[in-house]
């Protein structure tokens, strides 16, 4: 028997498998990955991790009770479809699709499967996720609770009603490209202001993590350390003046809501296909 299994092989899956193993939850040869049809990709992870890799999804399900669904969303229908007929009411699927329910899961199996909803985000590669988990109506308390402490070998976990999902994939599970977007920006400023990119990269990396830190750290408003670090007519009040000047926060917010809008969509989208095909 494997403890755990993978429909998907991305990477989201790998920071899972590379959280689990690190975090002793189990053997190497106790993970078994599948995927749809890149056979290079499970190489790459039975390389990497020691895991037993298969085409065989029966034999995947027939050995296995805890799944995860790591797949892209487009493809959930088509997976499901190919593993339909072994799953059983006695499994547990955590879901790691953005804009995916707990009820299209359930719907395309057409079975009393439980099923959490589970939304980390990249930083799972380093076990520094944030990740947020709900509840599908068959999941018991007790398949909550193990899923929230696998999740928290990879970073740490809230639990959420499935309705706040999209809002957190929007907020937390894109997130991390946010930020990144920012850095981009930082290390072009870098450059025309004439900084080596090697010296600025670690000037901005160093920066992120020590406000990181103050604010994970410090009981204060991010609004009172920001105007800690202000002064009248310096540095700090300039720059955020252009800030300011061109709504960096109205984008921001925009950004935010926008992702949350799409994982709706795509869920929608989803629900109506199903309703469709009934």
């Amino acid at each position: 028997m494997y403890k755990f299994g993978f429909i998907g092989a991305g990477s989201m899956a790998e920071a899972i498998i590379s959280g689990l193993i690190n975090g002793n939850k189990c053997r190497r040869e106790e993970i078994v990955v599948t995927n749809r049809s890149n056979e290079k990709r499970l190489e790459e992870l039975q390389k990497t991790y020691g895991v037993t890799i298969t085409k065989d999804k029966k034999h995947l399900f027939d050995n296995t009770k805890t799944i995860f669904f790591a797949m892209k969303p487009k493809d959930v229908d088509e997976a499901v479809k190919t593993v339909r007929e072994y799953a059983t009411e006695n499994h547990l699927v955590i879901s790691m699709l953005a804009g995916v329910s707990t009820k299209a899961i359930e719907t395309l199996f057409n079975k009393r499967i439980p099923v959490i909803r589970a939304m980390p985000n990249t930083s799972a590669t380093i076990r520094q996720s944030a990740t947020a988990l709900a509840q599908g109506q068959y999941a018991t308390d007790g398949d909550l609770s193990a899923a929230v402490e696998l999740f928290q070998l990879i970073g740490t976990v809230e639990i959420v009603e499935e309705d706040k999902l999209d809002a957190v994939t929007g907020l937390a599970g894109s997130g991390p490209a946010y930020i990144y977007y920012i850095v981009e920006a930082m290390e072009k400023a870098a450059e025309e202001i004439g900084l080596e990119k090697s010296m600025a990269r670690s000037l901005i990396v160093q920066t992120l993590y020590g406000a990181a830190l103050m604010l994970k750290t410090s009981d204060k408003e991010p609004s009172t350390l920001r105007k800690e670090i202000m002064s009248p007519g310096g540095t700090t009040e300039a720059g955020l003046s252009v800030l300011n000047n061109h709504h960096a926060d109205e984008a921001i917010i925009s950004c935010v809501k926008r992702a949350v809008e799409r994982s709706k969509e795509l869920n929608s989208a989803l629900e109506e296909k199903l309703v469709n095909e009934q």
